[in-house]
């Protein structure tokens, strides 16, 4: 490869770890929450309310069963409307956190159930308020398995992003497919690959080596 193409696939990769990073964060922003009350709102729990447990999870549904690449086509009007376009890394990252943020309260969800129900019955009868109770045991006792959650999180957010580039998204996924299926340059293909299979290692491995410290401490 030439070294305009490495430099190229250097580029790529920080477009790529930008794309994913910060629409994870902003995915954890606005799903972090919606976990939250998926949880509470449940049958027996602290704020029980079968309505919006029902609708919130319907949507959460809905959303979370469209294609992600039927997803980045449908949202370019939006898109384009926040970000001024609809190609390119910035433009990405709008769908990349609106496909992601029902995953992440699905997988906070998942988390907060975890907590066994004596711990949450100990401080109501401490006489907690509710958000002492979700913010001081529930999400510090769920704190492990959410780490682990975000790594998967990251790993999955940067595979949606290696897909953007089907339709003009940045990134390591643009230049697979230009470069490498597009130009038959097989050579640009599998480094791109091998890249991001060894961020998803690094990901994974940091996300396993957090939770494994936060349970232990």
């Amino acid at each position: 490869m030439t070294e305009t193409i490495w430099k190229m696939i250097g580029s790529g990769v920080i477009e790529t770890l930008q794309m994913t990073v910060v629409s994870t964060v902003l995915a954890y922003l606005a799903g972090l929450p919606l976990g939250v009350l998926l949880v509470v709102t449940g049958k027996g729990h602290i704020l029980q309310n079968r309505v919006v447990n029902a609708i919130l999870g319907t949507v959460m549904n809905i959303v979370r069963s469209v294609p992600f690449l039927i997803l980045l086509v449908v949202l370019v009007p939006f898109t384009r409307l926040v970000t001024g376009s609809s190609i390119g890394t910035t433009a990405t990252i709008v769908p990349l956190t609106v496909g992601t943020i029902p995953i992440v309260a699905r997988m906070v969800e998942s988390s907060l159930k975890e907590v066994p129900p004596g711990i949450i019955e100990a401080a109501e009868s401490m006489g907690a308020s509710p958000a002492s109770v979700i913010f001081r045991f529930i999400i510090p006792e769920a704190m492990p398995s959410l780490l682990l959650g975000g790594a998967i999180n990251l790993a999955t957010v940067l595979g949606y992003s290696a897909m953007a580039g089907c339709i003009g998204g940045g990134g390591l996924g643009a230049i697979a497919l230009n470069y490498g299926w597009y130009r038959y340059q097989t050579d640009v293909l599998l480094v791109t690959v091998i890249i991001l299979v060894l961020i998803v290692q690094i990901f994974q491995e940091a996300g396993t080596i957090l939770a494994a410290k936060k349970r232990h401490s």
